[in-house]
């Protein structure tokens, strides 16, 4: 029994894969979207700036999803701690990594490369904010009870 049971808290990890992915995939819409605004706003370097201001949050938050919810995640809780914990790690490194090549190497629309970085942390934070009673302590409470 690993020490998330025997303490009586779970997490339904093929769920939180999911649910991880499907914010993966909403934060590649939201991109796509901003760059079409950014595009009609400031032209194509604006859609290309919004492109990659959009794509870093999404491609950091990929990593993050897949190393935090691995297939050992679930094995032990000092596993998925650390599991997280790694994949928080990339996910920051990616991001500085990312920013400072974009910002070197290419020109971009500062305003748009940023805008698309800060709506795939919207969409992050919502999602978040949604699923908590789903996954947090009130749906161990709320299965308790049936």
């Amino acid at each position: 029994m690993s020490t998330a049971q025997a303490n009586g808290v779970a997490i339904d990890l093929p769920a939180a894969r999911r649910f991880a992915l499907r914010v993966v995939a909403a934060q590649a819409v939201v991109t796509v979207i901003v760059a079409l605004l950014s595009w009609a706003l400031a032209g194509p370097n604006g859609a290309r700036s919004a492109l990659l201001g959009g794509g870093i949050g999404t491609v950091a938050n990929l990593a993050m999803a897949l190393l935090s919810f691995g297939s050992r995640a679930g094995s032990d809780a000092h596993y998925a701690m650390r599991a997280f914990l790694v994949g928080e790690a990339v996910k920051l490194a990616l991001v500085v990594v990312l920013f400072v090549g974009v910002l070197k190497v290419l020109k971009v629309s500062p305003a748009a490369l940023f805008a698309a970085y800060v709506a795939t942390f919207f969409v992050y934070w919502i999602a978040l904010a949604s699923a908590l009673p789903r996954f947090g302590a009130l749906a161990v409470r709320d299965a308790r009870k049936d």
